[in-house]
């Protein structure tokens, strides 16, 4: 069945996001777009809340039916409905379920009279039905029907149960009903702005968002695999989760009572860490300090080194250090290099053969991360398509489209901004700080600065002590190179050409796309 919006944005509920993925594979051999549900979940955003008491509205060929779901022990007491949450909360309702969806179903209808022709309304059938997914509900009583009813039986097959549903309300009209492929067309045609076109750029990244804390539950496994060995390189590309292992895996080691160094060569996502995570016997350090700072610690080694963005530390000199301050050195202590060679390598210093030789000459464990829980599959498609790197798989969320523009100037370039952060704060609902533009260029010589005055006084250019309050209440400008290991919800990338085969910008193209979480636009300049 045809979902619109194609992911369930914004919702809390467990039960309704189970119900989704059910209805998106049911009727799976019909017509594609011939069976569609309409998700008007979290409409709240929405700028017309018409039909917002509707969890899911159905328009196929059989009619139009609106669908109640809840979730967790659902109970009726004395005409009081109940329903009780997996952490026992309860919540209590004067009008039941089939209540809800009967009057919005009516007001959904009286909506389509005023709107559409009778002709077109006139052929549908029209009812309801309620989905209790984590129950079951073998009550009868005057206020429903059993076969208005889908219970965790029921759910389990839901084709079956629509059908019968789509039967017994169109019993009730003697079944003469029979909407034309034109009438469903002018109904779809209607419906679909309500439900789609109206979901703001802000709403769209909060349901990615939503998507990225339930997919980060999956690399929590690969950390026992890490935790469980004591040398281990661990790869994936931007996105897959590193740095959030990396902190988890500082979290488990330093809780064993050691004393654990997180290094990296950035500044910027040096100070970025140090000011976020605050764990006891944790050292957070720059590979060149890091010395200074094992003596600063009053140690003589430390007992664990994890290194973040290790793809920049390949290469003897900083292998040394690490050796140096680390019990039983690099080829008897304990570490975890997390590292990206897709594209990132190059950025800050040179990738060394001889430095990646001497780590495979340890026989470290070698844990490859593929599930991508920071970019939506959109963005993570148009990075793997045009760049050819592995970002991992499946990705946060749907998400709002990627925004490409191409600019014959600089000039050109610095109006199509304007005009692009118009359409994503004003317009889209994100706040300011959501928002970092990142150039190859230092401001001075970017677009940017040639931005009006009024919009370049908003925008605050980073550098690495400022990381330690980052997102900022202001838009924020990087260059891409001190960008990496950071992001945010939306990323414009500027000054850039269009990426093309054996392009030297290559690198730079993937760490400035891959840094957007839900929101990503592309103002390039042809070559």
């Amino acid at each position: 069945m045809r979902m619109i919006p194609d992911t369930p944005h914004g919702t809390h509920s467990q039960a309704e996001k189970r119900v989704f993925d059910r209805l998106c594979a049911a009727f799976a051999s019909e017509q594609d777009g011939v069976f569609t549900a309409y998700h008007s979940l979290n409409l709240t955003r929405h700028a017309h809340k018409r039909f917002g008491e509707i969890d899911f509205l159905i328009c196929c060929p059989h009619g139009i039916f609106a669908l109640e779901v809840k979730g967790g022990r659902v109970g009726c007491h004395n005409g009081i409905w109940q329903y009780t949450n997996r952490y026992g909360d309860v919540t209590e309702s004067n009008e039941g379920p089939f209540k809800q969806a009967e009057s919005a179903l009516h007001g959904l209808m009286a909506n389509l009279r005023a709107n559409l022709p009778d002709r077109v309304v006139a052929q549908f059938s029209i009812g309801y039905g309620v989905i209790f997914p984590d129950c079951e509900w073998p009550v009868l009583g005057a206020e429903w029907d059993a076969k208005t009813v889908a219970d965790a039986r029921g759910y389990k097959d839901i084709d079956r149960w629509l059908e019968k549903l789509f039967q017994y309300w169109r019993g009730k009209d003697g079944g003469h009903r029979h909407p034309t492929a034109p009438a469903l067309k002018e109904l779809r045609h209607y419906l679909r702005p309500e439900f789609e076109a109206a979901t703001p750029i802000h709403a769209q990244a909060l349901g990615a968002e939503e998507r990225i804390a339930t997919l980060t539950e999956d690399q929590m496994a690969m950390v026992d695999v890490v935790a469980a060995n004591p040398r281990v390189l661990c790869s994936g590309g931007a996105g897959t989760g590193k740095t959030f292992l990396a902190l988890e895996l500082a979290r488990r080691w330093t809780a064993e009572n050691m004393n654990v160094a997180l290094v990296c060569r950035s500044p910027w996502l040096k100070n970025y860490l140090d000011a976020r995570f605050s764990i006891p016997k944790l050292t957070v350090s720059l590979v060149s300090a890091v010395r200074n700072a094992c003596r600063r610690q009053g140690l003589d080694r430390f007992d664990a080194v994890i290194v973040d963005e290790g793809q920049d530390i390949f290469d003897m000199a900083s292998l040394d250090c690490l050796d140096s301050v680390l019990n039983g050195g690099l080829s008897d202590g304990r570490w975890c290099i997390f590292h990206d060679i897709n594209n990132q390598s190059g950025l800050f210093g040179k990738f060394d053969q001889e430095a990646m030789d001497y780590l495979a000459s340890i026989q470290p464990v070698q844990v490859p991360l593929r599930t991508n829980c920071r970019n939506t599959h959109i963005i993570l498609d148009k990075v793997q398509k045009s760049l050819g790197a592995d970002m991992g798989t499946r990705g946060a969320g749907a998400g709002p489209k990627i925004r490409e523009m191409i600019s014959a100037s600089k000039e050109e370039s610095a109006k199509l901004l304007a005009i692009e952060l118009v359409e994503l704060i004003d317009h889209g609902g994100l706040s300011p700080g959501d928002v970092t533009i990142l150039s190859p260029y230092p401001v001075g010589d970017s677009c940017v600065a040639l931005l009006p005055e009024k919009i370049r006084h908003e925008i605050v250019t980073l550098d690495e002590y400022s990381l330690r309050n980052f997102p900022s209440a202001k838009t924020s400008f990087a260059e891409i190179a001190n960008f990496k290991g950071l992001e945010n919800e939306a990323i414009i990338v500027t000054d850039l050409p269009p990426p093309t085969k054996g392009s030297q910008y290559l690198a730079m193209h993937y760490v400035a796309m891959s840094r957007a979480r839900s929101v990503l636009s592309l103002i390039q300049r042809e070559t």
